[in-house]
């Protein structure tokens, strides 16, 4: 009863100093610290080296515990610092004990403590020679075996681990360019890759703590029993026989409470380094994939069993053996043929209940026929010689300039582009690579990964050394040089482009000319659901009472297909509801949106001198142009226009606006609200940058200047 008192009493004590010590571990961690470094300085009486010692082999013994349960070796990210600690323990219990050892040998072998003698004991048997040899055996498995194997596979893993990170961080890059991850995901894949190369690192500088402790525990039991000899005899008159038996005792034990720890944590470090690709604790990682093949398991228990009934060999534990193996390996069997299911429509194979059948290979999960159906939307094929450009340590990366171009082409015209995927292809040559649109190919050019690209703005020669070529995007002549000369060639005005800039630009012109393609009705309905919530009753009131999402869907295709920015789309919402009104002719409605957007439109068309240049259809286009206009209303028009007419028309334009190029002009072409969209559909086929505007959107407040007349 009065045990029991004084336990409820000691309970809130003990609480209390736990909560102590888990609010001010830093303090206690840094005395622990100080602490093994005294024991180097300060003589340790043998009742506190017998403590001091269960501590160490009990550390020991829970971090091979802690590496046995672990799933990952990141998860042990700390086992470098926790190796330093355990290895300088050690060694200056090695200090104290050799201390007590070359002091108080002489009076017994209990003179280092309890610990030492028992170990001493235990191992000796009653005789100094298998004492000495089964130390000498430990020693060699340890330093010879363990520490120098865990030391070398740490060292390959570090070598290699840094020769993978590269490659690693632009498989993320590669993945956030193309969306199958979001930024957060990216920076967790960094960090955890970061972490990995710094463990690697750390354990390859750690594994020389190991074989340090290795070395410094041999040399100091041999000082420890060389010395222990000499003073017996000399210092304290014992015979040689009396000093060889205490001082081995000593030694022997000494040296085993210090290597026995060492040897489990060398194992433990050999168990963290060699787990390196493999998930899960050591158990599932081990036995786990040791059970994935039971007919090597069955073959053991055969080759067991021959090797049981050979004449001279003890048969019981070999047929033993071979019957245990043999059950494992029929137990394996019967449960993988219940795990592995028919498929419906498929028969079993004969003699093997319910096993699939398989007509030449093995089958094919469904999803994976599903996931060859996918089509990238957007694709880019890389030549194994332009790899490089997507970790460009030059400039900005491939992928950097990527992810910059979706979020400008928001901003400008309100519509995200589909993600990027990159991906290389042997098959292309080793500097080309190709844009792909829904898996057609939209685009094709080469490109120096190692080099500068320079144009002439003037037209005239580039006057450098390097190889003659054409810009991919627009086929303007064009230099490939080497990137020495880049400050001569931006001394002399040139254009400088690094490569992952010339795949960008030829990248942002495709996205530009199939946009209005890559707006899909799930597109749309995910730019209508993201508007505030404030523009869901605009949404309600017209959604599928006035358009359908088709409708709005080819509404803002046809804007996208001149460059017109949907970022307003509440405007553009708007604006469809009234144009609805009238009928549901899509361009008549896309016309009335447009006359919505003139202040956007006359933004977007208004040059840096502050005007827009304008050349007008005269009245004679203008009639002719009307008079071609073909069907009854606003459902069925379209335009009918002789070819000879149509020729002629193209003629006299592209005539005019070279002479504007000449002049360093490009402006915008105006028609009436009428004929807009007819005339736009001719231009568009031989001059599509040409911006084709009604009256209607040039707003009234912009300033405007009438170039001539076609």
């Amino acid at each position: 009863m009065a045990a029991e008192q004084q336990m409820g009493m000691n309970m809130p004590t003990l609480q209390w100093g736990a909560k102590v010590v888990s609010k001010r571990g830093d303090i206690f961690f840094a005395l622990g610290i100080m602490a093994i470094i005294m024991v180097l300085l300060v003589p340790v009486p043998k009742q506190v080296l017998d403590l001091l010692l269960s501590i160490s082999i009990t550390i020991s013994v829970l971090i091979l515990m802690t590496v046995l349960f672990v799933e990952k070796p990141l998860q042990l990210s700390s086992f470098p610092t926790i190796l330093l600690i355990a290895t300088m323990l050690r060694l200056s219990l090695n200090i104290a004990s050799v201390r007590l050892i070359l002091s108080n040998g002489h009076l017994g072998t209990d003179a280092a403590g309890h610990v030492i003698q028992a170990f001493g004991a235990m191992v000796m048997a009653g005789s100094v020679l298998i004492g000495s040899i089964i130390f000498a055996i430990l020693t060699i498995i340890n330093f010879v075996v363990i520490t120098k194997g865990s030391g070398r596979i740490a060292e390959v893993s570090a070598r290699f681990s840094l020769d993978a990170m590269p490659g690693k961080q632009m498989a993320i890059d590669a993945d956030l360019s193309a969306g199958l991850i979001d930024e957060k995901a990216a920076k967790s894949r960094r960090k955890e890759l970061e972490d990995e190369s710094s463990f690697y690192g750390a354990m390859d500088g750690a594994s020389k703590f190991v074989r340090g402790d290795a070395i410094a525990g041999m040399l100091i039991t041999f000082i420890n029993f060389i010395g222990g000899i000499i003073i017996g005899t000399v210092q304290k008159n014992l015979s040689f026989s009396q000093a060889l038996q205490t001082y081995t005792v000593l030694t022997i034990g000494d040296g085993l409470v210090s290597q026995i720890p060492a040897l489990i944590v060398s194992t433990a470090a050999g168990l963290l380094v060699t787990k390196a690709g493999a998930s899960g604790s050591a158990e599932k990682a081990v036995l786990g994939q040791l059970s994935r093949s039971p007919s090597a398991i069955g073959v053991t228990s055969g080759l067991l069993f021959f090797v049981g009934i050979m004449p001279g060999i003890p048969a019981v534990p070999f047929l033993t053996l071979a019957g245990i193996t043999g059950y494992v390996a029929w137990y394996m069997i019967q449960q993988q043929k219940k795990e592995t299911p028919v498929l419906p429509g498929q028969p079993a194979k004969p003699g093997v209940p319910g096993a699939p059948a398989v007509a030449g290979a093995e089958a094919k999960p469904e999803e994976l026929i599903t996931d060859s159906l996918h089509i990238d939307v957007l694709r880019l094929e890389l030549g194994y010689g332009l790899l490089p450009l997507i970790n460009y340590q030059k400039g900005h990366r491939l992928t950097e300039q990527i992810k910059a171009l979706r979020k400008q082409m928001a901003r400008d015209l309100g519509f995200i582009i589909p993600p990027v995927r990159i991906q290389d292809n042997m098959q292309l040559p080793p500097n080309t690579y190709i844009i792909k649109v829904k898996e057609v190919e939209t685009g094709r050019g080469e490109v120096r990964a190692d080099q500068l690209l320079v144009m002439n703005p003037t037209g005239g020669k580039i006057d450098l050394p390097g190889e003659e070529t054409s810009e991919p995007t627009f086929g303007l002549p064009a230099m490939w040089i080497p990137d020495t000369y880049r400050e001569e060639a931006q001394f002399k005005n040139y254009t400088v482009v690094d490569p992952p800039t010339v795949v960008t630009t030829h990248l942002t012109e495709i996205v530009k000319d199939n946009m209005p393609e890559m707006l899909s009705y799930v597109e749309t309905q995910k730019l209508i659901d993201e508007l505030p919530k404030a523009q869901q009753k605009l949404i309600s009131e017209v959604i599928p009472s006035q358009i359908t999402i088709s409708g709005i869907q080819r509404v803002l295709q046809s804007l996208l297909s001149e460059h017109v920015s949907i970022r307003d789309l509440p405007t553009i919402i708007e604006a469809i509801s009234e144009g609805s009104r009238a009928g549901q002719n899509i361009t008549t409605i896309t016309e009335h949106v447009r006359t919505r957007l003139a202040r956007q439109i006359s933004h977007a068309c208004t040059n840096e001198s502050g005007y827009i240049p304008i050349v007008s259809l005269s009245a004679e286009w203008e009639q002719t142009y009307s008079e071609s206009l073909s069907g009854t209303g606003n459902e069925e028009r379209s335009l009918s226009m002789a070819p000879s007419k149509i020729h002629e028309f193209i003629t006299v334009m592209r005539k005019k606006y070279e002479q504007f190029a000449m002049q360093g002009e490009n402006p915008v072409l105006l028609t009436s609200p009428l004929i807009r969209p007819y005339v736009r559909s001719v231009v568009e086929r031989f001059r599509p940058s040409t911006i084709v505007l009604s009256q209607n959107e040039i707003h009234a407040r912009a300033k405007i200047k009438t170039l001539g007349q076609i």
